[in-house]
C-alpha cells in the first residue's frame, strides 16, 4: 500500500508524521500541499472518505486563516465555497493529510489515529 502525504516541509506536525510513517515502513508519495494544493475535486473526495466536517481540513492556527477571516466565513459560506477557499490556498488546509486515495484519510497527526488506520 502506498498512501499520498499531502505536507509542508516547515511544519513539525508533517515531520512527525513522516517520522511515523517511516519508522512503520509504509511507503508514501510526498505531495508538497503549498506549491500543489489537491483540487477542490480531490478535495471533496478526501472529505467525503474522511468522513469529518469540513472545519477539520481548515489549519485554524494557521497566519492566512485568521488574516481571511475564515472563522467567520466558516459560518456563512457554502460547502462548496469551503472547498474552493481551500483549493485556492495549500497554507489554509490543516496538514498532514495522508490517503490511499480510496478509503482512508487522516487529517493532522495523532500517534493513535495513524496506528488504528494505517497499521
Amino acid at each position: 500500500m502506498s498512501l499520498t502525504f499531502y505536507g509542508y516541509s516547515g511544519c513539525g506536525t508533517c515531520r512527525k508524521a513522516k517520522k511515523w510513517l517511516d519508522e512503520h515502513s509504509i511507503e508514501y508519495h510526498e505531495v508538497p500541499i503549498v506549491e500543489s494544493p489537491p483540487s477542490k475535486v480531490e478535495l471533496q473526495k478526501l472529505h467525503e472518505i474522511s468522513g469529518l466536517p469540513i472545519k477539520k481540513f481548515f489549519n485554524t492556527s494557521g497566519r492566512r486563516y485568521r488574516d481571511l477571516g475564515m472563522k467567520e466565513k466558516m459560518e456563512t459560506s457554502s460547502l462548496d465555497e469551503l472547498l474552493d477557499w481551500l483549493a485556492s490556498d495549500g497554507m489554509l488546509i490543516k496538514r498532514p493529510i495522508v490517503t490511499d486515495n480510496d478509503k482512508k484519510v487522516t487529517v493532522g497527526f495523532k500517534e493513535d489515529i495513524f496506528q488504528k488506520t494505517w497499521l
